[in-house]
């Protein structure tokens, strides 16, 4: 039999192994936030750049 230490340690860890998941996964999938970009601090080759030529 194992000591309530060891078995609240290990409860511990199982706790802080799961918590945030869903939350993590909900952020993977939701992808990379839009955001503006400012054509002049864009570099030369960017697509805003190209964009903008055409």
């Amino acid at each position: 039999m194992s000591s309530i230490t060891q078995k609240t340690e290990k409860r511990r860890a199982i706790r802080q192994k799961t918590a945030g998941k869903q939350a993590k996964k909900a952020r993977a999938k939701q992808g990379t936030p839009p955001f503006p970009l400012d054509p002049a601090q864009a570099g030369p080759d960017s697509a805003e750049k190209q964009a903008a030529k055409k």
